[in-house]
């Protein structure tokens, strides 16, 4: 064996090796082609407005949202500029809460995030509105919940807290952590 066939050999044996390590590293990073897959929606709905009833025919709350996308793999919806009108059992006036973002899961629980507004349609209700970053929604029992800051708007008062539970069945309110009351006197 000459010198140039063993240095044609060795440059071979260094190629092989060279592509066997390539494509081994390929085989070991996953492939962006499957997650990309589960991250396109089963379906999208635009300018989306929904009724939705109980068991008992009566309206339990309506969603009307910007856009909508659905997700079977994972089974939740992502809401742009989400707003549903919450009926509670026990009172004939509704409930409006509004955000940027939401999502519901399959426990009828809708998470709203960025600019989250509920507004009493009520103009005799002592809160007339909660303003937050954050706020969580179960659909079922009409209770809402957030471990954030909040700021609650009433007819002669505004109120700085953390840590929210409002039941809108029974209109109790719990709040964490007051910081702040404002009183306010509103003259005619």
């Amino acid at each position: 064996m000459t010198k140039l066939t063993g240095f044609a050999l060795i440059i071979f044996i260094i190629a092989v090796s060279v592509y066997g390590v390539f494509q081994w590293r390929q085989d070991i990073v996953p492939s962006n082609e499957d997650e990309n897959v589960e991250l396109l929606p089963d379906y999208v709905a635009e300018s989306l407005s929904t009724n939705i009833y109980s068991a008992d025919g009566k309206l339990s709350h309506i969603i009307n949202a910007e856009k909508m996308e659905h997700y079977n793999a994972t089974n939740t919806t992502h809401f742009t500029e989400p707003n549903y009108t919450l009926y509670p059992k026990n009172t004939s006036s509704p409930w409006k809460v509004s955000a940027k973002h939401g999502t519901l899961n399959h426990k009828n629980r809708v998470r709203l995030e960025n600019r989250v507004e509920l507004v009493a349609t009520d103009k005799d209700s002592l809160v007339q509105q909660i303003h937050g970053k954050y706020l969580e929604l179960d659909l079922n029992t009409n209770v809402l919940s957030s471990d954030h800051t909040i700021v609650i708007e009433g007819k002669d008062f505004i109120m700085y807290g953390s840590g929210l539970i409002v039941d809108l069945n029974t209109t109790q309110m719990t709040l964490t952590e007051h910081v702040q009351t404002i009183y306010r006197k509103i003259t005619p």
